[in-house]
């Protein structure tokens, strides 16, 4: 049984930095492509980071956002910098049997979600 668990988010000000994790059971990460999405009340769900043999960024969080991996621990991270009110949402961790996607569609399993709120 493949589960995928978020843990780390919170409340933040604005500019401030924040690391959320999933952990994975079930599945060995080093075989899926993993990704991050969120969403906002009242949005879609969207594309956050992604990462397989190389990693991939949403345009609204290049350059501030990095998506790693540890292999070992089975673990998967988002390092979220220079925050800003927008980023607020809920945060999903998924996994994908395919190539690293960047839409909701091309993962297979997803956790519950970890809310991360920034304020300004």
């Amino acid at each position: 049984q493949v589960q995928l668990v978020e843990s780390g988010g919170g409340s933040v000000q604005a500019g401030g930095s924040l690391r959320v994790s999933c952990a994975a059971s079930g599945v060995s990460i080093s075989t899926y492509s993993m990704g991050w999405f969120r969403q906002a009340p009242g949005k879609e769900r969207e594309f956050v980071a992604a990462i397989s043999w190389f990693t991939y960024y949403a345009d609204s969080v290049k350059g501030r956002f990095t998506i790693s991996r540890d292999n070992a621990q089975n673990m998967v991270y988002l390092q979220m910098s220079s925050l800003k009110p927008e980023d607020t949402a809920v945060y999903y961790c998924a996994a994908g049997v395919r190539s690293l996607s960047m839409t909701a569609a091309g993962y297979n399993y997803w956790g519950q979600g970890t809310q991360v709120t920034v304020s300004s």
